[in-house]
C-alpha cells in the first residue's frame, strides 16, 4: 500500500541519496519509509511548492486563506519552527548532512527570538517586582482590566542567576507569533525594535488577551512593539490594560510546548549526530537548546510569583520568595515585556502562568535538559528544576488519566485568571485546582484529540529512551484506549477520534497513594482523519511498540502510515476538510463603547466591528469567492491543506517508523540487551530535606548511558553519573530507594536491591539545607595561584539568612610563608558581600593544613528557598608568590563546570550543613 500511495501526486526536486561520504553511519535509503522521509523532505523544500518565506522561516501553511490558532495561512509560529528544527535533524540522521539543522538554528535567532533590539529595556527588569497585577476575565467584554497595584506579586528566583550565566538580562525564546508577509502591514521586523509599516518582510504580532472565551474569531491583532503609530491614541494597549496613562512599549509571549520540541529535536539531533561520530558538527546549536531550556523555566511559575497551591483569592494569597511559586509543569506561556527604547524611563516585566495543560508536557525534553550533559543549561539550579519538573509531568498525568485511559484538561493556580475560589470539590494538584478545559473555552481546550496525540508522542519518546515505569503505565492504557477507537479499512480510509467529550472529575492527587479516577471518563464525539494528528498517533505507536514488543501498536502504526501515504499531492499528503466554522467570518470583535481605531491598512476598529471588517485585505485572497458563497448561503467551502507543522510531522512519523521498526527494532543488529543490574546502593548522606546515594557501576554490551533513581517506586529523578542528591523531602521520615541502569538503546535493567534512609529531624549538623558547588577555573596544579569558583543553593524550604552561612576549601601551603592574599574577582551578588580569609587547620590533615574561609556580609540578605548565591569566584596566593601543589589538595577537582561538592564544607550558624571534613 505505502509504494502505491507514494507514486501518486507529481514529482519534485528530492535531497540526494544518503551518504555520508566519510565513513560514518547514515540511514540505509532502500527500505520505503526512509524513501517516503526523503520524498517528503523533499517537497517541503521544493521552492516551488512555497513552505517557506522570503527570510527562510516555514509559513503555518502554503495556502493562505486559513483561520485557526494563526488567523492567517502566511503567519507563523514558534512552532512549526520547532518541527522544522525536528524535521532537519531527522534529515541529518539520514543523510549524515547537519548544515540544514545548524541553518534551522541560526535563522531563528535572527527571526523569532526577539534580538537585543527587539527587547531593548530589558536591563531595567527588578526581579523584586515582576510585574503588575492585572485580574483576568471570562469574556472579551471585561477588558480593558484595570491595573491594581494592591495585589501583591513574588520575587522572580530566577532572573540574577539567568543574567549570571549569560551575561544579560535579555530574554531566550521563541516568540509564539509571526506575521511572515506583513499582512497586516505593522513592520515589527525582528532587530529593530520598531514599526516599520507596511512593506516586506517578517514582522512580530500577537493576539489573543482577553480571556478564556475569547477565539480567534474575537482577536485584534497587535504589535508586539506598540509604538502608537497604529489602533487609537494609545496604540491597542488600552483594548486590554486599563491605566492611568500609557507608555511605548514592547511585549512577548512565549509558547512552552513549541520552544520544549526544540529542545527535544536537539537531543534527537545530539543523539544521531553522535552515532556517525559528528556530535561537534552539532555541539553548538544543540548549546542553544540547552540556553533556551534554561529560560524556559518561566513556564514552571505562577504568573504573577505567587504561593502555588489553594490561592484562591488575589489579596490574601501570599506573594511567594524563592521557589514558593513553582509548580514544575509546563504552563501555557511565559511573557516578557518593557518599555520601548527611547520613550523616556526604563522598566520591564515578566509574567509566568498557574494553568498547566496535559498536551503541553514534555517529559523527554525534561529528562535531556536533566541527564544529558550537552543539554545541561548552564544556570545552577536549571538542572534540578528539570529532574523535578519530569518527576512532576509524570504524576501530572498520572493524575489526569480517565477511567477509560484519555487524559484529561488539567489544572490552574489561579481560577478564571484571578485567583478566585474554584466551585466546591473540585480536586487539586499539590494545591492548583482541576480545569478540563484550561486556557481557552472556545472551543474548549481539551476536546482536540490532537492534544492526547501531541502529548503521548512526548512520553512515548521518553519512555523508548529510559524505558520508565509511570511513563509505560500510562502509555499501555493509552495506545489501548486510542486503538479501540481507530479504524484502518482495507481501501486505505482511516479515522480515529476527532472531539472528545469530558465527564466527572481525578481524584484529588496523593503522591502517597494515587487514585484510581473511577469518576473521571471521556467519550468520542466524532472521528477525523486530518493527517497532522495521525502522524504524531503514528509516532506514538512506533515508539511505544519499539520498546515494548507490543505487535500490535506495531502493525496498527504501519497501517495507519500506510493510510495515509495514499493522499498524497504535490505538495506533500493531506485530506480534504468542510469548514463550517467559516460563518465566523462576520463575528464581531468585541470593541469598548467609545473606542475608535485603525489597522495599517485604513480598517476601522469600532464598536460593531468584525473580524472580516479589520481584515478587509482578507477579500482580495483568491480563496475568498468560496468563503463568501458559504455566507451567502452556500455550502461550507472544502480546502486542502499542507500546514507545515503536518506536512513535517508525516515526514518524521516515516523516518522514526524506518529507524525503529525497519532499521533496528527487533531486527539483527538492533540493541535490545539491557544493562546490569547496578549494585551496592548505598546512602551517603542525609539531611532534614535530602538523602544522597551512591552505587557501583552497571555493564551493558553497547553502553551505559544513565540511571533511574526510585523513592518509594515512583521515579525521584536520573542521574548521568553514580550519585544522586533527592531534594525537597520531609524530615524524620524514611524513604525507600532502588535504582535502574539503562542504554542508548532504550534498554532498562531491573531495579537494584532498595535501600532506606530517614532524613534528619533538623537541628544540629548536617541539618542545613545548603549545599555547595564548585568548579576548577585553572588547570595547572602547580602554578602561584589557587582559582576556584563557588555557588551555595539553599536546598530547603525556608529562607536562609546568608550572614550564617560559612564555606571552606581545605588545602595545603607546601611550605613558604603562612600568610596568604585572598580576592573575589566576582559575585553575581557583589564582590563587596563576599568575605574571604586562609585560616590554619588545628589538627593538619593530608591534604589539608589551610582552609579557605568564605563567608557573606550582612549586605548579602538572605538566601531564599531553592535559590543560588550565583557564581562566586576566588583567588589564593601565598604573600612570596610561590608555587602551590594541587595535586593532593583535599577539596580540589578537576570539573571545570559547576556540581556538588561533597569535600568543601558549608556551615550555618557554626554546624556543618554540608560536606566531609578531611
Amino acid at each position: 500500500m505505502l509504494a502505491l500511495g507514494l507514486a501518486q501526486g507529481t514529482a519534485v526536486a528530492e535531497p540526494a541519496a544518503p551518504t555520508a561520504g566519510d565513513g560514518s553511519r547514515t540511514a540505509a535509503a532502500d527500505d520505503p519509509y526512509t524513501a517516503a522521509f526523503l520524498t517528503q523532505y523533499g517537497k517541503i523544500k521544493a521552492a516551488a511548492n512555497g513552505y517557506f518565506s522570503p527570510d527562510g522561516l516555514p509559513y503555518h501553511s502554503v495556502e493562505t486563506l486559513m483561520v485557526e490558532a494563526p488567523d492567517h495561512g502566511h503567519q507563523t509560529t514558534s512552532e512549526a519552527v520547532s518541527f522544522w528544527m525536528w524535521l532537519e535533524a531527522a534529515y541529518g540522521r539520514v543523510t549524515g548532512d547537519w548544515a540544514p539543522f545548524n541553518a534551522a538554528w541560526t535563522v531563528a535567532e535572527k527571526t523569532i527570538i526577539p534580538q537585543h533590539a527587539d527587547q531593548p529595556t530589558s536591563d531595567a527588569y527588578n526581579p523584586s517586582s515582576p510585574a503588575t497585577y492585572a485580574p483576568e476575565h471570562p469574556l472579551p467584554s471585561g477588558y480593558p482590566s484595570a491595573l491594581d497595584g494592591s495585589v501583591a506579586v513574588g520575587t522572580d528566583p530566577l532572573a540574577t542567576e539567568l543574567a549570571a550565566s549569560y551575561g544579560t538580562m535579555d530574554i531566550y525564546g521563541m516568540h509564539w507569533l509571526m506575521d511572515l508577509d506583513n499582512t497586516y502591514g505593522y513592520g515589527n521586523k525582528p532587530g529593530t525594535g520598531g514599526e516599520s509599516g507596511p512593506g516586506a518582510g517578517a514582522s512580530f504580532i500577537n493576539t489573543y488577551q482577553r480571556g478564556a472565551q475569547e477565539s480567534v474569531w474575537e482577536t485584534v491583532p497587535q504589535p508586539t512593539t506598540d509604538l502608537f503609530a497604529y489602533g487609537g491614541p494609545n496604540g491597542y494597549l488600552d483594548l486590554f490594560v486599563g491605566d492611568a496613562s500609557y507608555a511605548k512599549q514592547w511585549k512577548y509571549t512565549n509558547a512552552p510546548d513549541a520552544d520544549a520540541r526544540a529542545v527535544q529535536a536537539a537531543y534527537w539531533a545530539y543523539r544521531w549526530a553522535s552515532e556517525q561520530g559528528k556530535e561537534s558538527q552539532v555541539a553548538a546549536s544543540v548549546a542553544k537548546a540547552a540556553k533556551m531550556g534554561d529560560y524556559l523555566r518561566y513556564a514552571m511559575f505562577d504568573k504573577y510569583f505567587k504561593r502555588v497551591g489553594d490561592c484562591t483569592d488575589p489579596s490574601s494569597c501570599p506573594a511567594a520568595s524563592g521557589r514558593d511559586s513553582q509548580h514544575y509543569l509546563l504552563s501555557w506561556y511565559y511573557a516578557w515585556g518593557g518599555a520601548a527604547a527611547g520613550s523616556g524611563g526604563g522598566w520591564a516585566w515578566r509574567i509566568g502562568d498557574g494553568a498547566s495543560h496535559q498536551g503541553y508536557q514534555n517529559p523527554l525534553s525534561a529528562w535531556a535538559l536533566s541527564n544529558v550533559p550537552a543539554l545541561t543549561p548552564k544556570s545552577a539550579t536549571a538542572r534540578s528544576d528539570w529532574s523535578r519538573s519530569l518527576t512532576r509531568q509524570l504524576e501530572f498525568l498520572t493524575w489526569l488519566q480517565s477511567s477509560e485511559g484519555a487524559f484529561a484538561g488539567g489544572c490552574t493556580n489561579s481560577w478564571e485568571g484571578s485567583y478566585s475560589k474554584p466551585p466546591a470539590g473540585t480536586p487539586t494538584f499539590y494545591g492548583m485546582a482541576y480545569d478540563w478545559q484550561p486556557v481557552y473555552h472556545d472551543p474548549a481546550s481539551n476536546n482536540w484529540f490532537g492534544f492526547q496525540a501531541w502529548g503521548m508522542e512526548r512520553v512515548a519518546a521518553y519512555y523508548y529512551v529510559t524505558g520508565n515505569a509511570t511513563a509505560e503505565a500510562v502509555l499501555a492504557k493509552w495506545v489501548a484506549w486510542a486503538s479501540g477507537e481507530t479504524t484502518v479499512g482495507a481501501d486505505g480510509t482511516f479515522r480515529f477520534p476527532s472531539t472528545l467529550n469530558w465527564t466527572g472529575q481525578p481524584d484529588t492527587w496523593d503522591p502517597a497513594s494515587p487514585g484510581s479516577n473511577a469518576g473521571l471518563h471521556v467519550s468520542v464525539v466524532d472521528y477525523a482523519n486530518d493527517v497532522g494528528v495521525g502522524a504524531a498517533y503514528v509516532k506514538t505507536l512506533t515508539y511505544y511498540a519499539a520498546k515494548s514488543g507490543d505487535e500490535d501498536a506495531a502493525a496498527l502504526a504501519k497501517a495507519l502510515l500506510d493510510a495515509m501515504a495514499l493522499n498524497t499531492t504535490d505538495k506533500g499528503i493531506s485530506v480534504p476538510e468542510t469548514r463550517k466554522d467559516y460563518n465566523r467570518f462576520d463575528d464581531e470583535v468585541y470593541i469598548p463603547s467609545g473606542w475608535s481605531g485603525t489597522m495599517p491598512n485604513g480598517d476601522p476598529v469600532e464598536p460593531g466591528s468584525t473580524f472580516i471588517g479589520i481584515r478587509s485585505w482578507y477579500r482580495d485572497d483568491p480563496d475568498w469567492p468560496r468563503v463568501q458563497a458559504y455566507l451567502d448561503g452556500g455550502d461550507a467551502p472544502v480546502f486542502t491543506y499542507h500546514r507545515f507543522w503536518a506536512q513535517a510531522a508525516l515526514a518524521l512519523a516515516f523516518a522514526i517508523y524506518a529507524e525503529l521498526l525497519v532499521e533496528g527494532g527487533g531486527e539483527p543488529g538492533g540493541d535490545t540487551e539491557a544493562p546490569t543490574v547496578p549494585g551496592g546502593l548505598t546512602v551517603t548522606g542525609t539531611t532534614a530535606d535530602s538523602v544522597s546515594l551512591s552505587w557501583s557501576a552497571a555493564t551493558d554490551n553497547v553502553a551505559v548511558t544513565g540511571y533511574d533513581v526510585y523513592r518509594n517506586g515512583v521515579l525521584a529523578g536520573n542521574a548521568a553519573t553514580r550519585t544522586f542528591t533527592d531534594t525537597g523531602l520531609s524530615a524524620a521520615t524514611e524513604y525507600r530507594y532502588a535504582v535502574a541502569a539503562r542504554d542508548a538503546g532504550g534498554n532498562t535493567s531491573a531495579l537494584s536491591a532498595a535501600v532506606t534512609a530517614t532524613t534528619r529531624t533538623g537541628g544540629g549538623t548536617g541539618t542545613g539545607a545548603v549545599k555547595v558547588q564548585y568548579k576548577n577555573t585553572d588547570s595547572s596544579t602547580t602554578d602561584n595561584q589557587i582559582r576556584l569558583g563557588l555557588q551555595v543553593l539553599n536546598t530547603g524550604s525556608a529562607p536562609v539568612d546568608l550572614s550564617t552561612v560559612k564555606v571552606r576549601y581545605w588545602f595545603t601551603a607546601d611550605g613558604g610563608p603562612s600568610t596568604f592574599g585572598t580576592y573575589c574577582d566576582y559575585a553575581a551578588l557583589g564582590s563587596s558581600t563576599i568575605t574571604h580569609a586562609v585560616a590554619a587547620v588545628p589538627s593538619p590533615k593530608a591534604g589539608a593544613d589551610r582552609c579557605l574561609e568564605v563567608g557573606f556580609a550582612g549586605g548579602a540578605g538572605t538566601l531564599a528557598a531553592g535559590a543560588s548565591t550565583g557564581e562566586i569566584q576566588l583567588r589564593i596566593n601565598k604573600s612570596d608568590w610561590s608555587n602551590f601543589d594541587e595535586s593532593d589538595d583535599y577539596s580540589r577537582a578537576a570539573n571545570t563546570a559547576y556540581a556538588d561538592a561533597s569535600k568543601i564544607g558549608a556551615y550555618v550558624a557554626g554546624a556543618l550543613a554540608w560536606g566531609v571534613e578531611p
